[in-house]
This record gives C-alpha cells, structure tokens and sequence, in this order.
C-alpha cells in the first residue's frame, strides 16, 4: 500500500448529476489523496464513470449537477477512459499524438534540443506504459494497434501530462494477466511518487491488488467504503457480497466435442501490417460445429487480428480460409450474403458499434432485414424475442445506445448477431469491460448459445483464463504465434509452452493477491 497526506487532491462533496429528472450520481462524497490509490467498484451503470469524469469537471450533455468539487491546486488531472480508441484520433499515427504532448514541455530548451529532449520524454512514457517496441509502435495507427496497446498509450499521454490525479477508467479492460500484473506495478509506482489514482475496475483482482480505500457503488450511491482487506474479509453490504462471489464464475464445458469436416478452417494464415511487418501465424487452426474455442494471449499478440480475418475484416493476409471446405474471400466487400451471414462478430466495444442515433431495436432488426431478406414486421419480432431471451426487454431495447448500460448493449450486441442466424460467431472480448456479476450473465448466455444443439460455433477471444474455461479448446497465441492448441481442460492443467505456463502463474497471483 502507498502512503500519502490527509490533505486531498480533489474532494466531492454530495455529489448530485441528474439526466433528464433521473439520478445517476447521487450523494457521493470522494476524498483523492495523494499518493493513494482509491478504487470505485460496481456494475455497469453504477455510476463510476461519472463520479470519476467529475473530478476533471466533466458531466455527461445535459446534466444538473449539485454539490461540490473542490480542487488543491491548478495542476491537470489525467484521464484513462476505458475505450481508448475514442479518444485517439485515427488519422494520426502514435508519434504525433505523443509529440503534440511533449514538445510544450520542452520549450525552455535552446531550439537545437527541443527535438531530441521531447523524443526522450515519448520514449519514457511509454516504457512507462509497458509498451515495448517503441519504434514500431510509434509508426503505427491507433486502429492499427490492439485495444490493450490502444489503452497504453493513453496511460502514455496522461503520464506526459505530469498530472497529480489520474483517473483510470478499467486500465486493464482487454489485457492479459502478464500485462495486468506490470499495470498494477505501474500504477502503484506511480502513486509511490505521490501522485493521486482514481481506479475505476470492474477486476476485482486488480483492484484488491492496487487500491487502498474502496467505495463499492449501485444505482449511483455508494453502498459502503473502507480499507481493501476490510471489504474484501468482512463485505457488510449484500451487493459487495455479491460482486465477491461471482469473481470466479465462468461456466465450463467438458472435453471437446466435433469430429469430421470443420465448420471454419484456417491454413497457413500470415497476416501484416502495412504491407510488411508480419503480426500473426497460424498454420493450422479448425473450429467444429456446436464448438467453442477460446483464443488467449496477450494484448498485442495476434488474437484480434486472427478474429478480424476470420470475419473479413483484415484482408491484408496469405493462406487459406474455409467455410465448410469451400475458400472463403478475404474481405467482407467480397462475401456474398450468406457467406456474412454465416459468420458474424460482435466487438469488444458494443457501444461505438451501434448507431446513436437510432433506437437499438432497430438496428438489431435490421440485420435480418440485410442478410437475410426477413420484412421488417417479421424482423422485428424476431429481434424483441431475441433480446427478451437474452435479457434486455422491449422497453430497454426501443431505447437508443446511450440510454442502455455496457452490459446491456453487450447483449443487444450478441441479439443483433444471432439475427443473421451465423454458423460462426466470433466475440473479440466481450466480457472485458463488465462487472462480475454482469460478466457472469454473458457467459451464462454464451453457454447456452453453445449447448443450444443448432450446430452455432463459437470463438472467444479472450484476455482471461477464467473465461476461456467456457470453451472445449483452447489456442495459445504469443508474438503472433500459436504456441499451444488443445482440450481447455489439458491446456489449464497441463500446459506446455512456457508462455502458457507463466500466464496461468500470474493469474493465479492476481487471484489470491499474491504479491507480482
């Protein structure tokens, strides 16, 4: 644990944000030290994010706010949101977007310097950040980067800044345990420097593992508070109870299942960046009908790019892709209408795959209405049984994106691809931003999808061990590379590989707090 001073940083006192006559902050009281690591947990739509906006006097477009917000000094307060890729401007490349924090930082330098002092201070950040790679990294596009580097070089840009607060909105949404672990050693080094840390998560790994004072959130009022080990050894509160016990509570499947002619078949897959850096292998990969299989590895390792081709969204490869032993067209602009019915993706980020502006009902009709040719009172229907089924009612589901809490948009996201009625779905992290107990209602769904006996298969690319126990196999990716493929079962228990291996072996640390 860190130490700090009495004095805060940044205090809210009854703190009040309404939307429209509705509360979704209300009453928090919030003392930032420094030096300390204070952590808001709770489930989506608890009101975490918006507590923490308000320490950098941000509020959501048309909020009354009440209370007070009040602020030691002048100094800036970093934010690390938890989608990165909003607030990274894809038209420019890694450098620039460092660069444009550095070089006021060194304008006190005689001109010949400037270039130089400011190239150091991006090339520390980001060691900082536990990006490696350094120059690679900073040629690259922020859509060229994978979610988990994407949210590393925002802690790049926030640790430029020299803020004393920062506020990190799931710093560890979409990361590995190996990537988890040098996040928490981070953080906590930067809260050794004095330095104020604001951890809103949903892991509650990271958070026993980081923080010093917890507030445990619901419906915008903080349920109880106190030091870590308090809540974590004696939760007063039913909520906290219940945040606690679902930790660990992905369902498992027994040995695999399929025989025969694979559903989806991957053969000699080479995949580049830039027409020339190479970012994945993979000889020889093969899902069967009514199967799950997990892709695990770090962030940056290859998993997305593998799902993106798969789903045609990254042309840019070699080898051979197959849809029941029939080649399968490199990019979505060629498939054919059943070809992208049949294998469908739903994205880590639900919110920034819907249309704001349109209620969710709709678009989630709508790909039936596309890809299959449905008319829109048969769509529709369809759509409302589908997302009743798997939780989100037809009042939540007439609603528009910005209405619905992450989990809920999960779910619609997951309705809208079960539309096309896929042979293949393909979810690229999509418990990775959610609270344990809503982690819990995904994968309860996703099982059940599975077990259903239509023949539906599943890839999950996943981040988490725990819940790569949902699938029958498990590939291990590292550097771009399937290092490991098998029964879950054998892999968890018996790895091989010495990557496998060291991941099982901190994630583990991360789950009985055992120091990293």
């Amino acid at each position: 644990m860190s130490r700090g001073t009495d004095t805060p940083l940044v205090e809210l006192r009854e703190l009040r944000v309404e939307i429209d006559g509705r509360a979704i902050v209300d009453g928090v009281d919030l003392r930032v030290l420094p030096g300390k690591v204070t952590a808001l947990v709770g489930a989506s739509g608890s009101g975490k994010t918006t507590t923490g906006l308000a320490l950098l006097g941000e509020y959501p477009p048309g909020a009354s706010v009440s209370g007070e917000v009040l602020r030691a000094g002048s100094e800036p307060v970093g934010y690390i949101p938890q989608h990165p890729a909003a607030v990274l401007n894809p038209a420019r490349r890694v450098r620039a977007l460092l660069d444009d924090i550095a070089r006021p930082q060194v304008r006190h330098l005689p001109r010949a310097e400037r270039r130089q002092a400011a190239r150091a201070l991006v090339l520390r950040a980001l060691e900082d950040a536990q990006l490696p790679d350094a120059e690679a990294l900073l040629r690259r596009h922020p859509h060229q980067l994978s979610g988990g580097q994407q949210q590393r070089v925002v802690l790049a840009q926030a640790l430029l800044l020299g803020a004393r607060v920062i506020v990190a909105d799931e710093p560890t949404t979409g990361q590995d345990a190996l990537t988890k672990s040098r996040i928490v050693e981070q953080l906590a080094a930067v809260a050794a420097r004095g330095i104020a840390v604001v951890l809103l998560s949903h892991d509650l790994d990271v958070v026993h593992a980081l923080a010093d004072e917890v507030l445990v959130m619901r419906e915008g009022r903080v349920v109880e508070s106190g030091p870590v080990e308090r809540l974590w050894t004696a939760p007063r509160h039913e909520w906290t109870r219940r945040l606690l016990d679902d930790r660990r509570a992905a369902p498992q499947h027994g040995t695999a299942v399929g025989a025969g002619r694979p559903v989806l078949e991957v053969r000699d897959l080479t995949a580049v960046h830039d027409r020339r850096t190479v970012v994945l292998r993979a000889s020889d990969l093969a899902l069967h009908p009514g199967e799950c299989v997990a892709v695990v590895g770090r962030s940056g390792s290859g998993k997305t790019t593998l799902a993106r081709c798969l789903a045609g969204l990254h042309s840019d490869h070699d080898g051979e892709l197959l849809l029941d032993g029939t080649p399968l067209p490199r990019s979505l602009r060629h498939r054919d209408r059943s070809q992208l019915a049949a294998v469908q993706y739903v994205f880590q980020d639900a919110r920034a795959a819907f249309d704001e502006h349109r209620p969710v009902l709709h678009q989630v009709a709508r790909t039936a209405v596309r890809l299959r040719g449905a008319d829109e009172r048969a769509a529709t229907a369809e759509a409302s049984a589908t997302l009743n089924r798997l939780g989100l009612p037809e009042a939540l589901a007439q609603r528009r994106p910005g209405a619905l809490s992450g989990g809920e948009l999960q779910r619609a996201a997951l309705a809208r691809a079960l539309l096309a009625r896929p042979r293949v779905l393909i979810c690229d992290e999509v418990t990775s931003g959610l609270d344990t107990v809503t982690r819990r209602g995904i994968l309860d769904v996703l099982a059940g999808l599975v077990g259903e006996g239509d023949d539906l298969s599943l890839v999950l690319i996943t981040h988490d061990l725990d819940t790569a126990r949902l699938a029958h196999r498990i590939a291990v990716l590292d550097a771009g590379e399937v290092v490991e493929q098998g029964p879950t079962r054998k892999v968890l228990t018996d790895p091989r590989h010495p990557f496998t291996t060291a991941l099982m072996r901190t994630t583990e640390r991360l789950e009985t707090g055992t120091p990293l």
